[in-house]
């Protein structure tokens, strides 16, 4: 099938590749030029296992293809995926000019019947507001499917060839058909997929979204109240965990979720809910709960140091707001070092992927090192904060005589409390 992707950010660069990769003729269009000129000298703008290699191959086959002229996508391609950015608002709810201006351009362009895709996440009413931008601008028959994408970063390649379910709004039977064609491939396995009405598939994204920030939130509560009762929340959460009613997925405790999905989304659905009359006060609540986790951190610092961080230096494993990923939007280490800065401390930092993306929004405020080793020099005290693989098992005689201090703040629980303190460390960690 032919295939325009409009916007090579996240979504829309592993929608098109993985379409391509499954033999699809794929065009990812974008109005960034520096972008796809980088892409098309094999340069990948974000950071996702196994993403460079899979769009080489795709573009070496000549199944793949970026280009600036939008028009020409749309053209030349049967189906069309809307994957442009919805920042938010300032009121929390999603900013839908860029899915527009796109729906107007297909208009603009609609030489046949096409199949419009809102890969976007999109709030519900989003397609009917596109059906209306493109009918403004042609008189050719056309369909608009909501399709949300559940893709974790890190592990988005995956995801996407192996869904647990494909979720489609569609009221046409011309691009019903079309999609279960178009991803045939991805559910020979038995996944299903589910199509329903489209304000329905709008919602199942934010809905999805919101109830896993709902679990993350909810065992930071847990966390904090086991601080207080003597509890310890990783027992706790192994209890809770082992029933089939709850699973164990999402009951980590840490020092809050970030990323370009919860924190919005949350946001997103309190908004949708609210221009309807509805106070939906436990997301609410977890949007709350997930700020406050944010200076859990700074705030053990602050106590065990009496009030006093001046001129004392923090080393920061970690960056990014989850492994595998440079995403730094909402990360929860950009609260704790500003924190940290205005108390007056210094901090070092490594993060495997996400150096440079910190340098865009906190510049040389503070040191980056390439070597988890290297950051800890002349340190005073270590804060866990992204749990890579890469730090999960230090030696800890060896930080022990690193750190002038001898304390791990760790913000992920990936240590062991009695190795820590069997090495002569001071250990913190989140309800444990």
């Amino acid at each position: 099938m032919r295939i325009g992707v409009i916007g090579t950010g996240y979504v829309g660069l592993v929608v098109g590749t993985c379409f391509a990769d499954t033999g699809n003729e794929v065009i990812c269009a974008d109005v960034n030029e520096e972008k796809i000129a980088a892409l098309n000298r094999g340069e990948v703008p974000i950071y996702e296992p196994g993403l460079d290699s899979m769009i080489k191959h795709n573009m070496d086959e000549s199944r793949l293809s970026f280009t600036t002229d939008t028009d020409k996508a749309v053209q030349d391609s049967e189906i069309v995926f809307i994957a442009v950015g919805t920042p938010e608002g300032e009121d929390g709810s999603a900013d839908l000019q860029y899915v527009l201006a796109v729906a107007e351009g297909i208009g603009r362009n609609m030489n046949s019947f096409k199949v419009v895709v809102d890969k976007s996440t999109v709030p519900v009413g989003t397609a009917e507001k596109v059906r209306a931008a493109i009918k403004s601008q042609t008189d050719t028959e056309f369909a608009v499917v909501s399709n949300p994408e559940f893709l974790k970063e890190g592990a988005a390649i995956d995801d996407f060839l192996k869904p647990d379910r494909v979720v489609i709004g569609c009221d046409d039977e011309r691009a019903k058909q079309t999609m279960e064609q178009l991803y045939r491939p991805f559910t020979r396995t038995g996944k299903p997929v589910i199509f329903m009405d489209i304000p329905s598939a709008e919602l199942t994204k934010y809905a999805s979204n919101a109830m896993l920030a709902t679990r993350i939130s909810f065992m930071n509560e847990v966390a904090r109240l086991c601080d207080l009762l003597g509890a310890n929340a990783e027992d706790v959460r192994r209890g809770m965990g082992s029933d089939s009613r709850i699973g164990s997925s999402f009951l980590f405790p840490g020092v809050g979720y970030g990323g370009s999905c919860f924190p919005k989304d949350v946001k997103a659905v309190t908004r949708t809910a609210a221009e309807v009359g509805y106070d939906f006060r436990i997301l609410e609540a977890v949007e709350q709960v997930n700020e406050q986790q944010k200076k859990l951190l700074f705030e053990l610092a602050h106590k065990h140091y009496e009030g006093d961080l001046a001129g004392k230096t923090f080393c920061l494993w970690g960056l990014a707001f989850k492994p595998k990923t440079d995403d730094m939007r909402e990360a929860p280490s950009i609260v704790l070092i500003k924190s940290l800065l205005s108390a007056g401390a210094k901090v070092k930092a490594n993060d495997p992927a996400a150096i440079d993306s910190t340098k865009r929004i906190l510049g040389e405020t503070i040191e980056y090192f390439d070597n988890p080793k290297d950051a800890l020099d002349g340190c005073d005290a270590l804060m866990v904060v992204t749990e890579w693989n890469e730090y999960r098992s230090p030696s800890f005689p060896s930080l022990c005589q690193k750190l002038a201090d001898k304390v791990i703040f760790d913000g992920r629980n990936i240590f062991d409390r009695k190795e820590v303190e069997a090495n002569g460390l001071t250990y913190y960690g989140i309800g444990v």
